[in-house]
């Protein structure tokens, strides 16, 4: 079965007598343990997507199943939840604490998580193990990237989902970020699901998404992705 579901999915946005139509009557399906990365140019609708699945946003129509459940229709404070228990997000910036240590950053998932993974643990396998008592200000911005994923991991969520995660990233770091992530689909059964610029990382994908003007204009899967380290950067 699905993890995840979307079923004529729409989302319009108002202002004053303006209307866009981010979504536009998407259907989509994913299954448990992918490595799926979503591709358009800009304003096509693929944050928009992210955030629908990550229960930042609510369809102005259709619906979003998740493990079966229906989440386009849970209150906010159900939706926190779902946010705190299902998923974890990695953005292009860091999001951070500058005050906290990398350890520190990382435990403060235990506050929102249910089940939370050892923050120590996640720490080495991000293979940052020597710097759990560094600030985020004495850590390069692949460093940060990595204790972010490391954050998102301690939540021990079903599903990852990544906004243009090596968009700030040089090639030998972005490459050592998506060699992290499909390491967890691969050895952790996450789904993880990218939503990038970057036509490459397309690539090393189970499956690849293609959005424009928000409708899915394809949906491919892949039997022989190839790795990272063949990526042209």
């Amino acid at each position: 079965m699905a993890i995840v579901k979307f079923d004529k999915v729409t989302r319009i946005y108002k202002s004053g007598d303006h209307e866009q139509k981010a979504l536009d009557s998407v259907d989509m399906e994913l299954e448990e343990g992918r490595f799926v990365v979503i591709l358009g140019p800009s304003g096509a609708g693929k944050s928009t997507l992210l955030n629908m699945l990550g229960g930042l946003d609510s369809p102005t129509s259709g619906k979003i199943y998740v493990e079966g459940k229906d989440i386009s229709t849970l209150s906010r404070d159900e939706l926190a939840e779902y946010r705190g228990s299902t998923v974890g997000f990695v953005f292009q910036f860091y999001n951070l604490i500058p005050t906290l240590t990398v350890h520190e950053n990382v435990t403060l998932v235990k506050e929102i998580s249910p089940d939370p993974l050892s923050a120590t643990k996640m720490i080495e396998e991000v293979g940052l193990a020597d710097h759990l008592k560094n600030f985020p200000s004495e850590l390069s911005g692949g460093e940060q990237q990595r204790v972010s994923i490391a954050r998102a991991l301690a939540k021990n969520p079903k599903i990852l989902l990544c906004d243009e995660p090596t968009g700030a990233l040089d090639s030998q770091t972005g490459v050592l970020v998506l060699k992290l992530l499909l390491k967890m689909a691969r050895e952790y059964g996450k789904t993880i699901v990218i939503v990038t610029h970057n036509q490459n990382i397309a690539k090393m994908a189970d499956e690849v998404i293609h959005v424009k003007n928000g409708r899915i204009v394809s949906h491919e899967k892949q039997d022989d992705p190839v790795s990272a380290d063949d990526i042209d950067w």
